[in-house]
């Protein structure tokens, strides 16, 4: 995070929108950390992270806009490590919830990167799916970064584990993204089997 400041946090918060196996659970508390550190303030981290989650979701919501459902499922069909199942739950979750979808799905792994699709999809008001966003962003970021801050004010005493704090944070980034891929590779190859 020092390298890329405040910018870089919110462009890869951002990317969880456009690939779910990107941990935002990681991610912000080591925004929080860096503002602890000095690399940019606080409200910084809160405004790069929210803003980079808004601005995700936002162009999710626009290829829902344009896509429309059919092609939507066609193309989550074909991204790799994608399924069209993700889809299906969360656009019928956002059919019987509605806007508390938008709303408490920013708060919901895997939900919260693909709720703005089916947004775009039923062509949910921008305005209110624009704050709805927001506002659920807001408060899920809120509570990563504020607890990375929390943790780094800590650290001045121990201040030589910084470094391996933070990677141990890309390590379990990492893992986590090999064992996304391994468990989806292995269900497309169950359901080549039996198809």
């Amino acid at each position: 995070m020092e390298a890329m400041g405040g910018f870089g946090a919110a462009v890869i918060v951002g990317l969880e929108n456009l690939f779910p196996p990107i941990p935002s659970e990681f991610i912000l508390p080591l925004a929080g950390f860096s503002a602890s550190q000095g690399v940019f303030s606080l409200p910084a981290a809160l405004a790069w992270t929210t803003g980079g989650s808004v601005v995700g979701a936002i162009l999710v919501y626009l290829l829902g806009v344009w896509l429309g459902r059919d092609r939507a499922r066609a193309l989550i069909a074909k991204i790799p490590l994608m399924d069209v199942e993700d889809f299906d739950k969360t656009e019928k979750w956002f059919e019987k919830h509605g806007t508390k979808a938008v709303f408490f799905g920013r708060m919901v792994p895997l939900f919260r990167s693909l709720i703005s699709l089916p947004a775009g999809v039923e062509r949910m008001h921008f305005g209110k799916f624009l704050a709805l966003t927001t506002t659920g962003s807001l408060i899920w970021n809120s509570g990563f970064v504020v607890a990375g801050y929390i943790l780094g004010a800590n650290w001045q005493v121990v201040d030589q584990y910084a470094g391996f704090f933070q990677w141990a944070v890309f390590a379990i980034v990492a893992v986590l993204l090999v064992m996304f891929v391994v468990k989806r590779v292995r269900k497309r190859k169950r359901q080549k089997v039996h198809s």
